[in-house]
């Protein structure tokens, strides 16, 4: 039977009482589980400086090593169910689409909404983003995931606009010694090691997984190499990091509530579905003094990026292959002057991308075999960005900064231009424009006052983000368009927060509310659709407790309300969708895991019990079709038999649930993406 949302929250809070009463009865101010404290975190991604988590006036929110450890992610999703206000939807495989402070979005540039980052570079060039890039980095190996939301402070500019997710490779320092090999249901095995050599550390690991559905599975490769070295008067840091994937995929099930069928959802309607990629990227980070109290540090970076898939999700079946290849630097000058402290910067990104689409079958004259499109584009990006951050009293601190930047696409189309129909097509799906130039000036900006005591922060924000369109929405135009009339997405918010601790309990509350301006969506048989206007509004939550030496409590939770705000009249709708839900947007979700140390009962014995829930939500702009939602329970538990051996135990779904890990209604039908039965891994990690 299906958990009901009253009664699962009532029994986690009895077990959570009822295992405190094993450990000590008093509320202790002892060090939580982590390796530390978050509020006692120094976060790197608001400003590319180590800067104190505590004050930040900005919502953030951090995955330490240590648990990302513990998790040991198969896939992305597991390690941001523990992000309030975030919610990083599971495809097929390690594919994935985001939510963060907002609905989950879909379409060609709908990933441009969101800034993937490795250690504050892009995973990808700002106009060619992939909804998927999160299988890019390397999570399980990582030093830590930091996540700041709404739109981004100055030093990031296009696709920093609901939010950014920066996963930061380990230190030297921070990076064991260590192999570890793991093995569970439906053929899952995956060998990780790591291992320093004076000033460089290597992080390397492969996994294999044979599938729930049928005719699916992924083999994976992923290696980072970092140097943190010192030189004269000169600091340096790199990483050079790369991903391989070859992943046969399955498609949605279709049919009302589908997944509750056993049979069905181990279908593949899509057996001949695949996704190949390959990604790597590199930079070297140059730090020095500069005068008295100032520093200047500059960071010239490479990246590359492949991808082939099967568009089995459209009924047509196009193949697309899109790859490209980026130069840049990254400059910035940080410093203090009296009660002022400042920072100034300069970015440059070129980048040549490249996409070819193809069908090798006919579908009909409006989706015909052979070329859809093929073309090149030249992108250029040209930012510079400054902030300071007054101290107007011993606990007061006012903060501004602007950034302006410059977007430039070269577009050249390498096949005919016009329809890629036969002229008597009566609406032909793909139109290809004759080459072009296109250029995009945008801004952000942002200003903060916060009040700040020793274990109390407080503050207030207005930012305003933006997003220049993606390449994909520019230039692979659809029926009915001859010239994409798009402009650059803005989002206006104001935001207000208060973070801290009490003798044990952790806290961290954030309220907001967005406009989005120009914004481009698909409708439910995937057309775009620009120009719309939307309203966010929200509020979220990040909770901690330190019950006794033994047990601990954390959770996180996020309610919002995410709506259109024009006039729009869609294909089926009964209207306008003006105040309608935004689809993919549950009205609330989060997690909240129970802890346990026995080390004072048990050497080396740990556990961890965590519920997650995802309300229902709705289908389509129309408001016509719903997803009830979902519960689930998992557990993690490790055993440290010695200082050389360690065993894990991952557990997931405990109660063998029937959910969807992700649903929507296209093209006339249900269609969900079936969510793992329940499933373990056992691994053996053994350090020197």
């Amino acid at each position: 039977m299906r958990p009901t949302y009253s009664s699962l929250p009532t029994q986690l809070a009895s077990l959570v009482v009822a295992l405190a009463a094993i450990g000590l009865p008093a509320v202790s101010i002892a060090q939580p589980l982590d390796e530390q404290n978050e509020l006692e975190s120094v976060i790197v991604t608001a400003s590319r400086l180590p800067l104190s988590a505590l004050g930040l006036p900005v919502a953030w929110s951090v995955v330490e090593q240590s648990v990302l450890e513990r998790i040991a992610p198969q896939h992305s999703n597991q390690v941001f169910n523990r992000v309030a206000g975030a919610w990083v939807s599971r495809g097929n495989g390690q594919e994935s689409l985001v939510s963060l402070r907002s609905p989950v979005l879909t379409g060609a540039g709908s990933c441009g909404a969101f800034m993937t980052a490795q250690d504050g570079i892009s995973l990808r060039s700002p106009g060619f983003c992939n909804v998927n890039q999160l299988f890019d980095a390397n999570l399980l190996q990582a030093g830590k995931v930091e996540v700041l939301k709404g739109p981004a402070t100055v030093v990031f500019g296009s696709n920093a606009q609901h939010g950014i997710i920066n996963v930061l490779t380990r230190p030297v320092s921070k990076t064991p010694n260590q192999v570890r090999l793991e093995a569970g249901a439906r053929d899952f095995y995956r060998v990780s090691a790591s291992g320093t050599f004076d000033s460089i550390a290597l992080s390397a690991q492969s996994s294999h997984y044979g599938g729930y559905q049928d005719a699916s599975g992924y083999d994976q490769q992923k290696a980072t190499v970092r140097i943190d070295h010192g030189w004269q008067d000169w600091r340096l840091s790199g990483a050079l990091e790369s991903n391989h994937l070859d992943q046969e995929t399955a498609g949605y099930i279709r049919g009302f509530e589908a997944y509750e069928d056993d049979d069905a959802r181990k279908e593949n309607p899509n057996p001949e579905a695949y996704r190949n990629a390959w990604s790597g990227r590199g930079y070297l980070s140059f730090s020095r003094g500069w005068g008295q109290d100032a520093e200047f540090t500059v960071r010239p970076y490479w990246r590359s990026n492949n991808m082939t898939f099967l568009q089995h999700y459209l009924p047509w079946k196009a193949t697309e292959t899109n790859r490209h290849r980026s130069l840049g630097l990254q400059t910035i000058a940080n410093g203090i002057t009296g009660s002022m402290t400042w920072l100034a910067g300069v970015d440059i990104d070129h980048t040549r991308g490249s996409l070819l689409e193809t069908q090798a079958e006919f579908f009909s004259p409006n989706q015909p075999d052979g070329i859809h499109y093929d073309y090149e584009v030249d992108a250029e990006t040209l930012a510079g960005f400054s902030h300071v951050s007054w101290q107007l009293a011993d606990r007061w601190n006012l903060a501004g900064g602007v950034r302006l930047e410059e977007t430039r696409y070269d577009y050249s189309n390498r096949t005919d231009s016009g329809p890629a129909c036969a002229p008597t097509a009566s609406a032909c799906r793909f139109f290809r424009p004759a080459g072009r130039k296109d250029h995009f000036t945008d801004w952000t900006g942002n200003l903060a006052i916060s009040h700040q005591t020793e274990n109390t922060t407080v503050y207030g924000r207005l930012a305003r983000g933006f997003r220049a369109p993606q390449t994909t929405e520019l230039y692979r135009l659809q029926s009915g368009q001859r010239v994409a009339e798009i402009n650059s997405e803005n989002m206006n918010t104001a935001e207000v927060g208060i973070r801290g601790s009490i003798e044990g309990f952790g806290y961290d509350l954030a309220a907001y509310w967005m406009t989005k301006e120009d914004v481009i969506f698909q409708d439910r048989d995937r057309y775009n659709v620009s120009g719309a206007e939307t309203i966010h509004r929200g509020v979220e939550a990040s909770l901690s407790w330190r019950l006794s030496d033994v047990w601990s409590v954390k959770g996180n939770g996020s309610y919002a309300r995410h709506r259109y705000d024009s006039d729009i009249q869609l294909l089926g709708s009964r209207g306008s969708i003006e105040g309608n839900e935004i689809d993919t947007a549950p009205k609330h979700f989060g997690s909240i895991q129970l802890l346990a140390d026995f080390s004072s009962l048990a050497a080396g014995l740990s556990a961890e019990l965590e519920w997650l829930w995802v309300a229902q939500y709705w289908l389509d702009p129309n408001n016509q079709h719903q997803y009830d939602g979902h519960e689930l329970l998992n557990f993690r538990a490790a055993w440290k038999i010695s200082s050389a051996f360690t065993v894990t135990l991952v557990a997931t779904n405990l109660l063998d649930e029937g959910y969807a890990e992700r649903a929507d209604f296209g093209f006339g039908s249900y269609r969900y993406f079936v969510g793992e039965p329940r499933s373990a891994v056992v691994g053996v990690t053994m350090s020197f």
